[in-house]
């Protein structure tokens, strides 16, 4: 018994303290949250806007950036894809899909000796190449496969 009630206790004076520095301004939750986002790359309309908003114009093709996409998507709701660089030095992932309203699905920043891999699932409409884009060394590299999405999985 005297446990719990020396486990409550603690918890209640370190919830007072974590009011108690909220309300003197000591803590701010606001600047807790994530990074600005890049408005116009993830609002562009086409993939050539995209790619400009994200600073990869021009972007080289490479064999060290690897695009793991399924041939064919049965359920467009649900696609997987999976980016990884082996490129030294890289400091971004970004994934496009050319025929969606919004082509800029998603960008990954690196921090210094983080692995540069992304997973993520992506919505698409229709069939449609999906690329994927690295920045290393003030440099961006891309690679693309096109992904064939079925309708309700009869082929197509």
């Amino acid at each position: 018994m005297d446990m719990m009630r020396r486990t409550l206790l603690k918890g209640i004076g370190s919830s007072g303290v974590l009011a108690a520095a909220l309300a003197a301004g000591m803590l701010k939750p606001t600047q807790v949250l994530a990074a600005d986002w890049n408005k116009a790359a993830f609002e562009a309309k086409d993939v050539a806007g995209a790619l400009k908003g994200i600073g990869a114009t021009g972007a080289a093709e490479s064999k060290d950036l690897i695009l793991t996409v399924p041939e064919i998507a049965e359920n467009g709701a649900v696609v997987a894809v999976t980016a990884v660089s082996k490129i030294p030095g890289t400091t971004s992932l970004a994934i496009l899909v050319d025929k969606n309203p919004m082509p800029l699905s998603a960008r990954f920043d690196f921090a210094n000796g983080a692995l540069p891999e992304a997973l993520l699932n992506v919505k698409m409409g229709q069939t449609s190449l999906v690329r994927a884009v690295a920045q290393a060394g003030g440099k961006s590299y891309i690679v693309q496969k096109e992904v064939k999405v079925t309708m309700g999985g009869c082929g197509g």
